[in-house]
């Protein structure tokens, strides 16, 4: 079936439909590519075509480029991977150049055929990229449409012109949203910015764009960049106030990404050189940069984890082999802020929910949290008041637990006490058909022994959601030691139905993300003891790409919390509990009331409104920074290096069974140095054996904690990898 298909009307306008089979969203193929390239020449060289529509037979346009392209442009290039990627990136050029020119006159630039781009829905990447070639775009008004250039957020940049059109379109600054940011903007927006030109209702989109082909005066057709007397919006680098916008723009990137990500540095890089020189060699210049981005090793893991792994465990790669069973009726036990943060998700992916607390009010609590989230919506135009009406309508808020009959998923999300859990279990057990399977959310007690308050351990299974419900991406299933298949499939096919990204663990304390969180916590907490600058902690995490340094993200969890978990922590496993000096930090900020950002104090200071106002200057009083302050290096390594160590003891341990799961679960549940591509992937980059020689000097300085684990030893003696050793036939 082809991907392109070329249709003439009798009024002269050529139709190019997009429609890849097999899939739900367009995406562009090797094969899309030479079928676009030959359906475009067929449009220009029929002289009974007076203009050209590109568009899209699904509901939206585009989803962008098939990342696994550029791996077999290497491949094919065999010693010479580079100059096998800067072709491929020059003919897509190429492509774009002819629908740009649209068989106009080089010298004369006349002669061309008008060229519209009509996009139904969402439109993104090489998407957004090809309408930008177009001499005219027109975006469907309607909610689910956005358009933008995500790139950057998996490690890219705008590749095939995309840099160079919007920055010469619309300025550096202006185009600083979409470009450096990734930002996808509705309809409104990005007619209000420029990138789009008109917004028709998605009735009149396809008449709008014929219409516009066939009244387009030559003059439409010249972009301003091939016109006579063009000038860089804001100013080229070489004028006054170019120059001042170039220097704050690369304040703002250094600012952002604290010079961690490749591809920020390397695009801001091709918009400036770009803007020395004439259109057609700024292209061939923001190839090489593209070029150099693809054969950074950080962008080549960036793109394996958060594009290639992170879809295939959202289409279920590691799935048991039962059949699908998408939930309908979903009960949720507990309406405080996780329980009605999970309503509020299933609800808005189409499911009944039964929303149930101790008692009506409580219920009732829980489901205004869903109401209010859907009102949020409505006002920022992410959705409809009818379908806001109509997700809130599914939510049943009640104290009766006979309303779970019929449900073949509920998950438990009561307080963190095993006997309250145990109670929930058994009144909702009561109720529930035999084939209901029975979900705790839990984010430290074992599933096994949560299991042992059920009728039917093989149908009882952990779901490890992360807070905020509704922002965060990550799900863990926890698979007990009696669970079966047929319940770690429905958690599966559930987290797949609210649009989240699951990775499946094997039951141990902590479970896999927050294993590897509390020792990248207590590691900070723990230098701020030892005297070590809490500043210099804290902006040494962010220059390595986390989001949040230690110390804040303890204020954001709650120090609290990380007491209640030291204490159980240590009852549990009695004298075998580390003893750190990260505890006494955190007993003495709890006891004094500092419990974090909730309380308006914790390791920073907050004003009236609980807005952050910079590092308690207390801290200082009770642990007085040392005079011989360790250099960025070294407190990078112990942040870094703790909590990788812990990933691949956890898959040492067989926690983890795929190290897809453990780099995508890292990034998405904690952030953790997304540029690296997950601790699996950072270890690969770093090489084993120089991994290894790093933590050999930090235990020998700070402790047997940063002893290397066996398996990344044995990687080191053999000249291994994890991905060359541990990769997934599928993904390789």
């Amino acid at each position: 079936m082809p991907i392109f298909t070329l249709t003439t009307d009798s009024d002269g306008v050529a139709t190019i439909t997009w429609d890849l089979p097999g899939r739900s969203m367009n995406v562009l193929t090797e094969e899309g590519i030479a079928e676009l390239d030959a359906a475009v020449d067929a449009a220009l060289a029929d002289p009974a075509v007076k203009g050209i529509v590109i568009t899209s037979a699904k509901p939206d346009f585009a989803g962008g480029m098939d990342l696994s392209l550029l791996s077999r442009m290497k491949e094919r290039a065999g010693d010479d991977p580079a100059r096998g990627l800067f072709d491929g990136v020059m003919a897509m050029h190429r492509l774009l150049r002819k629908i740009e020119r649209a068989g106009m006159d080089p010298k004369t630039l006349k002669g061309g055929k008008p060229v519209a781009c009509a996009m139904p829905g969402l439109t993104a990447g090489i998407g957004t990229e090809i309408a930008l070639a177009c001499h005219r775009r027109f975006l469907a008004d309607q909610p689910k449409a956005k358009i933008g250039l995500p790139e950057i957020l998996v490690g890219l940049f705008p590749g095939a012109g995309g840099t160079t059109r919007l920055s010469r379109m619309l300025g550096l600054m202006a185009s600083a949203p979409a470009l450096l940011e990734g930002k996808m903007l509705t309809p409104a927006a990005a007619k209000s910015m420029g990138l789009v030109d008109e917004t028709p209702a998605p009735d009149d989109l396809l008449a709008a764009a014929k219409a516009w082909v066939l009244a387009a005066e030559p003059a439409a057709l010249v972009k301003p960049w091939d016109a006579k007397g063009y000038r860089f919006p804001g100013g080229a680098p070489y004028q006054p106030a170019g120059f001042m916008t170039f220097v704050g723009a690369n304040a703002m990137v250094l600012g952002k990404t604290q010079g961690a990500y490749p591809a920020a540095k390397a695009m801001l890089s091709a918009i400036y050189e770009g803007a020395l020189v004439d259109f057609d060699t700024a292209l061939r210049i923001e190839a090489r940069w593209f070029t150099s981005v693809l054969m950074d090793p950080s962008s080549a893991a960036m793109i394996r984890s958060l594009f290639l792994s992170k879809q295939a465990l959202e289409k279920g790669a590691l799935r048991p082999d039962v059949p699908e069973g998408p939930v309908s009726k979903l009960g949720v036990l507990g309406a405080g802020m996780m329980g009605a943060g999970i309503a509020t998700v299933a609800a808005q992916a189409g499911i009944d929910v039964v929303l149930i607390d101790r008692d009506q009010d409580a219920a009732d609590r829980g489901r205004a949290h869903a109401a209010a989230y859907f009102d949020d919506g409505v006002k920022r135009r992410k959705t409809t008041p009818e379908k806001r009406d109509a997700a809130l309508a599914r939510i049943t808020a009640t104290p009766d637990f006979a309303a779970l009959a019929g449900c073949d998923l509920v998950v438990e999300a009561v307080f963190e006490d095993p006997a309250v859990k145990a109670d929930a279990t058994a009144r909702a057990e009561a109720v529930l058909g035999p084939d209901a399977i029975f979900a705790t959310n839990t984010s430290t007690l074992p599933i096994s022994d949560l299991a042992r308050a059920s009728s039917d351990p093989a149908r009882f299974v952990g779901i490890h959601f992360f807070s905020p419900v509704e922002k965060m991406a990550l799900v863990e299933i926890i698979r007990g030691r009696e669970t079966g298949d047929a319940a770690v499939a429905k958690a599966l096919d559930f987290v797949r139905q609210i649009r989240k990204t699951p990775i499946v663990v094997n039951d141990a304390r902590f479970f896999y993300a927050n294993r590897c969180i509390l020792p990248y916590i207590n590691e900070g907490v723990r230098m701020v003891a030892e005297g070590v600058e809490p500043a210099l902690i804290e902006n040494a995490a962010k220059q390595l790409g986390f989001p949040l340094g230690p110390l804040q993200l303890t204020d954001e969890v709650s120090l609290d919390l990380g007491v209640k978990i030291a204490k159980a922590t240590k009852a549990a496993m009695g004298d075998a509990y580390p003893e750190s000096p990260a505890d006494g930090v955190l007993f003495t900020l709890a006891d004094a009331g500092r419990l974090g950002r909730k309380a308006k104090a914790g390791f920073y200071a907050y004003d009236d409104k609980g807005k952050r106002q910079g590092l308690w200057s207390g801290l200082k009083e009770h642990w007085p920074p040392r005079d011989d302050q360790p250099d960025l290096t070294e407190v990078q390594h112990r942040l870094a290096m703790i909590q990788t160590l812990e990933a691949v003891r956890a898959f040492e341990q067989g926690v983890l069974t795929d190290i897809r799961e453990g780099d995508v679960g890292a990034i998405l549940g904690w952030g953790y140095m997304p540029w690296s591509g997950g601790p699996f992937s950072w270890l690969d980059i770093l090489g084993a054996e120089q991994a290894v020689e790093i933590s050999e000097g930090l235990a020998a300085d700070h402790g047997e904690r940063f002893t290397a684990p066996k398996l990344l030893r044995d990687l080191a003696e053999k000249g291994d990898s994890f991905y060359g050793r541990f990769r997934p036939a599928e993904a390789a």
